[in-house]
C-alpha cells in the first residue's frame, strides 16, 4: 500500500506543505513570474495525486510564490528554445499539460486556487480547473494566445463559455485584455477578492490602475499585502472541512459534467494541432517577439497572405528547385540554393 501513501515533499519547482486538514501546493518560479517549465508539469501532476490519495488532505490549496503572479502559463522562453525546434515534442509536452490539469480535477476534493497575483494564459486556465477561486484585489486574469502565436485551448476555449457566457469568453479569447479583480468578480471567474493594497499601512477598499502600480513597485508609502487574501482562504478551508469528504468528492464529480465533456471532447484535437501549428510563421514571431521584449508583426503576416505569399512558412512554399544540383523543395523565397550555393534563376 506505499504506492498509495508515500508522500513527497521535496520538490524543484513547487512547493508542497500539509498542515490541519490542508495541502498547499505552490508555484515557486517567481524569477518566472511563475510559468511552468516542463518539468514543473510533472511535479504538479505528482503533488495533486498525492493530495488527492492523502486521507488527512481535506482541502487542496494551489497558490504561486511571492505577490507578482499565481501562474502565467507555459514559459515561452521554453516554447521559443526548444519546442519551436522540435514541433513533435510539442505534442509529448501536451500530455504532461493535460494530465496536470486532470490530477485537479480529478482530485476529489476541492481545489482553490489562491490567486496571489497575475492569471494569465495557462494560469487562468489552471485556476478554472480549480474549483473555488479567491483573488487578491491586485491581481488579474487574461488569456494570450492570439497574441502569441497559439491557441488558449489548454481549458480556457473549453471553459470560458461556461463560466462567463459566449461574449465574454470570445472577448477574453480574442481581445486578450486584462480582466481586473472585481470585473473577474462580477462574470463569475472568481468567487471572493480581498483588498490587497496598503497606504501607509492601512488597506485601500477597491484600489485604482494607478495605486496598484505604485504598491507593486513599494511607491509613495503603498504596497501590497496578501493577509486578508489568505484569511479568506484559511476561512473557506475550515467551512470545507466540516463536511463529509465522499459527498464532497461526488459532489465535486458531478459538478465537473460540462467541464469534463467540453474538455475531452476538444483537448485531444488541440494538442495534435497546437503541434503541428508549432512548424508555422505565427508562433515563430510571437514567442519570439515576446523573449525579445518587442511588438509582434502582426500585420506583416496578413499583408503577405493578402498579396498572395506564404504567411505559413518563414522563406515561402517548399516549391522550387535547384538547377544546378537538383535539390527539390526549396523555399520559394530562396535566391540560391540551400545545398550548393546556386543562383536560383
Amino acid at each position: 500500500m506505499t504506492t498509495l501513501v508515500a508522500e513527497r515533499t521535496e520538490f524543484a519547482e513547487i512547493l508542497y506543505e500539509k498542515r490541519d486538514w490542508v495541502a498547499r501546493i505552490t508555484l515557486n518560479r517567481p524569477q518566472a513570474y511563475n510559468a511552468y517549465s516542463t518539468g514543473t508539469l510533472a511535479e504538479l501532476a505528482a503533488a495533486f495525486r498525492q493530495a488527492a490519495f492523502d486521507d488527512q488532505v481535506a482541502v487542496i490549496v494551489y497558490t504561486g510564490a511571492g505577490d507578482r503572479a499565481f501562474c502565467t502559463g507555459g514559459d515561452v522562453k521554453e516554447y521559443a528554445a526548444r519546442y519551436m525546434q522540435a514541433p513533435r515534442d510539442y505534442w509529448k509536452y501536451m500530455g504532461l499539460f493535460s494530465a496536470y490539469i486532470e490530477s485537479i480535477l480529478n482530485t476529489g476534493k476541492p481545489v482553490i486556487a489562491r490567486l496571489n497575483g497575475m492569471a494569465v494564459g495557462g494560469g487562468n486556465e489552471s485556476h478554472l480547473a480549480c474549483d473555488l477561486s479567491v483573488m487578491a484585489e491586485h491581481a488579474y486574469v487574461g488569456q494570450v494566445g492570439t497574441s502569441v502565436g497559439s491557441v488558449a485551448a489548454g481549458g480556457a476555449t473549453q471553459w470560458l463559455p461556461l463560466f462567463v457566457g459566449e461574449r465574454r469568453a470570445r472577448y477574453m479569447l480574442m481581445t486578450n485584455r486584462r480582466i481586473p479583480a472585481y470585473q473577474a468578480l462580477e462574470w463569475g471567474l472568481v468567487n471572493e477578492v480581498t483588498p490587497s493594497v496598503k497606504k501607509e499601512g492601512r488597506f485601500v477598499d477597491h484600489a485604482t490602475a494607478e495605486q496598484i502600480a505604485k504598491a507593486q513597485k513599494g511607491q509613495d508609502g503603498y504596497s501590497i499585502d496578501l493577509t486578508q487574501l489568505d484569511e479568506a482562504v484559511s476561512a473557506l478551508c475550515d467551512e470545507l472541512i466540516q463536511k463529509f469528504p465522499e459527498c464532497m468528492r461526488y459532489t465535486k464529480q458531478q459538478t465537473n459534467f460540462w467541464k469534463d465533456l467540453a474538455w475531452h471532447q476538444t483537448i485531444g484535437h488541440a494538442r495534435d494541432w497546437l503541434s503541428i501549428h508549432y512548424t508555422s510563421w505565427e508562433p515563430m514571431e510571437g514567442m519570439n517577439a515576446f523573449v525579445e521584449k518587442r511588438p509582434a508583426d502582426f500585420l506583416k503576416l496578413r499583408q503577405k497572405a493578402a498579396d498572395g505569399e506564404s504567411s505559413e512558412f518563414m522563406w515561402g512554399a517548399y516549391a522550387r528547385a535547384c538547377p544546378a544540383c537538383g535539390a527539390r523543395y526549396l523555399p520559394e523565397e530562396f535566391e540560391y540554393c540551400g545545398k550548393c550555393g546556386a543562383a536560383l534563376t
